[in-house]
């Protein structure tokens, strides 16, 4: 899918000799791109859960947000086996 986008905005920017807006659809598509094309790379805010579908995200990316959920449900129930393990007359306290 990323070789589409470049191609398309390689395409845009040969475009663009004749006619600047074609560059400004060039620049505007790489933008996109950036923001909200690219899977598994995100900024800061957007390490927020999704909900199932991935708030209408791509199937792909909502694939790829529900499989770093489960990895971080996984990975923290891991923790809390060992936290027991580890430390049983703290985990019969908490029962109690």
């Amino acid at each position: 899918m990323g070789t589409l986008v470049i191609l398309a905005i390689l395409a845009l920017v040969v475009l663009g000799f004749n006619n600047p807006l074609w560059w400004l659809a060039g620049a505007a598509l790489l933008y996109l791109h950036f923001r909200y094309g690219r899977t598994g790379q995100g900024t800061a805010g957007s390490s927020a859960p999704r909900g199932p579908s991935g708030a209408g995200g791509s199937p792909a990316r909502g694939d790829n947000d529900y499989r770093a959920y489960r990895q971080r449900r996984d990975q923290q129930a891991r923790w809390e086996r060992r936290y027991r393990r580890e430390r049983p007359w703290m985990a019969r306290q908490k029962r109690n």
